[in-house]
């Protein structure tokens, strides 16, 4: 599940099926972050069906672990790892600052 923005602003939240066996499957794309308006689109698929699913790839925002939470209540959430770089990237950006100010 990943959120993205386009150039001209419009943000959507994609999730996908990347599932081994299969060739990586749209499961929907919504043109909100709203986490209600998520749920609902998801809560469409049957309850059975989004219990089989396992582990959900996430970024950190709160929404998006909300939606998980409460549309597929029994996965592993992990986070992406684009988003672990990002956060130790910057840390490490704030530190390399300080010290090349200090005398």
């Amino acid at each position: 599940m990943d959120r993205t923005a386009f150039s001209n602003g419009d943000s959507f939240i994609i999730v996908t099926n990347k599932n081994q066996k299969l060739k990586k499957t749209l499961i929907a794309m919504k043109s909100t972050t709203k986490a209600e308006s998520i749920i609902r689109v998801l809560h469409k698929i049957h309850l059975k069906q989004r219990k089989k699913v396992k582990e959900v790839t996430l970024d950190m925002s709160g929404n998006i672990g909300l939606i998980v939470k409460k549309s597929f209540p029994q996965t592993t959430q992990v986070i992406d790892r684009f988003q672990v770089q990002k956060l130790a990237l910057d840390a490490l950006q704030v530190i390399r600052i300080k010290h090349r100010w200090k005398p």
